[in-house]
């Protein structure tokens, strides 16, 4: 279980730097950056599979291609797209707000599965969980609400921008608990051969995608709009290329790890890992220390997640708790 935890740590510290790309690419949409992100992440699976790529896609049945799929649409590309989308329309206070639960929504969906601890063993760390989620999010609004996105925007702009948020809430957590189930009642296909099949799709995808944009939105692309707008492609496609080696390649696989050796209840903490590495890459890019608040955020969650692992190691050992 340790190996899993440590696995899902280097995750986390692999997707923190997805929210620093869009403060660097502010010249580039969402869609862009979406599409930029997964294409090139499916031409690096594929290198990397190589020749094995054709003896994998004829060991893949309808059930692994339609899983494939979804997991591309759920946990890649839509997820991405309504995130940005999100912070765009309601601001970076509300939607951190709503994706900062991500750790409770997984850990509820994934109670009744086998090797799950009981929810009231997890009570207290889940409180401190969500005690340093609120803190987290009591600092953004107080000192973001005026410079946020969204913070012009009309009330049904900033409504719509929740709803993404919503969407893109649901789209990761029902993303990670099925992906979860699905490698574990799968295991013809290893960590490593399931996120490079899972990059492949994401990028095909990805690339059905960015052929319609292009095809319709082609004048903001290319035209004189585009040109004048300081768009440098050369470096929006080397911190794709970065991204998707970094965050989707090596944190995918170091996830898929971990998804198959700890138990839901215990994944869904771990996705915490996430929003500290977020905060640290954040402070070094904005070269600024952190907050009263956000030390505290950070000290709640690993805290938590700590007590959570202890609550599973004890459980995994046999150890009978009071009250079983």
């Amino acid at each position: 279980m340790w190996r899993g935890v440590f696995c899902g740590l280097l995750a986390g510290a692999m997707w923190g730097m997805v929210f620093i790309v869009p403060a660097y690419l502010t010249a580039f949409t969402p869609l862009e950056m979406a599409c930029g992100r997964y294409i090139a992440y499916g031409l690096i699976a594929a290198g990397l599979l190589h020749r094995r790529l054709p003896p994998l896609l004829r060991r893949l049945d309808r059930t692994d291609v339609s899983a494939m799929v979804k997991h591309a649409l759920a946990g890649n590309i839509v997820y991405y797209m309504l995130l940005a989308l999100g912070v765009q329309m309601a601001g970076v206070s509300a939607t951190s707000l709503i994706i900062g639960v991500l750790p409770i929504t997984v850990t509820l969906m994934g109670r009744k599965d086998h090797g799950a601890v009981p929810l009231r063993q997890l009570a207290w760390p889940l409180l401190l969980v969500a005690a340093g989620i609120a803190c987290i999010n009591i600092d953004v609004f107080s000192h973001d609400a005026v410079t946020s996105a969204g913070a012009g925007a009309t009330l049904a702009v900033k409504l719509a921008g929740v709803a993404c948020a919503v969407g893109a809430l649901l789209c990761w957590t029902w993303y990670s608990v099925d992906n979860a189930r699905y490698l574990k009642r799968n295991p013809h296909f290893s960590s490593g051969e399931w996120s490079a099949l899972y990059g492949v799709s994401s990028g095909l995808i990805a690339l059905v995608i960015a052929a319609v944009a292009l095809a319709v939105f082609h004048g903001d692309v290319t035209g004189a709009g585009a040109v004048a707008s300081g768009r440098d492609w050369t470096v929006f496609w080397i911190v794709n290329a970065l991204l998707a080696l970094g965050a989707s390649v090596i944190g995918n696989h170091l996830w898929n790890i971990a998804s198959r050796t700890v138990p839901l209840t215990l994944s869904g903490q771990l996705i915490l890992f996430e929003t500290l590495f977020a905060l640290g890459y954040g402070f070094i890019y904005h070269q600024q220390w952190p907050r009263v608040l956000e030390v505290a955020a950070m000290l709640l969650l690993v805290t938590g997640v700590m007590w959570s692992v202890r609550v599973h190691a004890l459980d995994s050992a046999g150890t009978v708790h009071p009250g079983d």
